[in-house]
């Protein structure tokens, strides 16, 4: 089942949409990796810079991440689309997470949001940071009304770090078809959030239209 979750606009896109046949193959699954949520935040919104109650904003360069779900088929699909990812020290809001008592409390880390109906979902988070053995990424989980999910992940396109990350390379290593499902391509977001950067990703999930087998 599809759960509620709170959406909001933060503005017109400033990209234009990438065409769906652009895509040769659907969004690489990923590990979920250790700090998936234990618990889900009481402020899980699609604005994780912002706790809601708090006045102070999440430190590092905000990132509006915006994106259509598809098929592969070509459909658009109906789905709650979740990310998770660390603050700009690198620690993630997770009980095994060392250090965790040092993390940007002002970062929210989590949040969820339910596709619109041109099956758009959008995000205003941090860009993300390198930590020990990991390349900069966003964690996300998207989940269709039916049930289907694909669990995944996105990167810093360019970064000279994802050829030493070995979730990238299994994901996406010298499959170029591949990288561009997974590594965002950032712009200025002039216009929209002074500072911030944008992009626009594209989910493909790896099955056609119809109930599933």
């Amino acid at each position: 089942m599809i759960r509620r979750a709170f959406a909001a606009g933060f503005g017109a896109s400033l990209l234009t949409p990438r065409a769906f046949a652009a895509y040769p193959v659907a969004t690489p699954a990923q590990t979920e990796g250790p700090f998936y949520p234990a618990g889900f935040p009481a402020d899980s919104d699609n604005d994780l810079v912002q706790v809601r109650g708090q006045a102070a904003r999440a430190m590092g360069t905000v990132l509006h991440l915006q994106g259509r779900v598809f098929n592969v088929g070509g459909s658009p699909v109906g789905a709650v689309v979740e990310i998770w990812q660390c603050d700009s020290r690198g620690l993630y809001d997770h009980p095994r997470q060392s250090m965790r008592e040092s993390r940007d409390t002002a970062f929210q880390g989590y949040g969820r949001v339910v596709t619109d109906a041109d099956s758009r979902y959008t995000f205003r988070t941090l860009k993300p940071v390198a930590y020990p053995g990991r390349a900069p990424h966003i964690h996300l989980k998207v989940e269709t009304a039916d049930g289907r999910k694909l669990t995944s992940q996105f990167y810093l396109a360019g970064d000279p770090r994802n050829a030493g990350d070995v979730v990238w390379r299994n994901a996406a290593w010298g499959e170029p078809g591949r990288q561009a499902m997974i590594d965002m391509r950032l712009e200025p977001a002039n216009g929209l959030e002074p500072g911030a950067v944008t992009t626009w990703m594209d989910i493909v999930m790896p099955f056609r239209a119809g109930p599933r087998a």
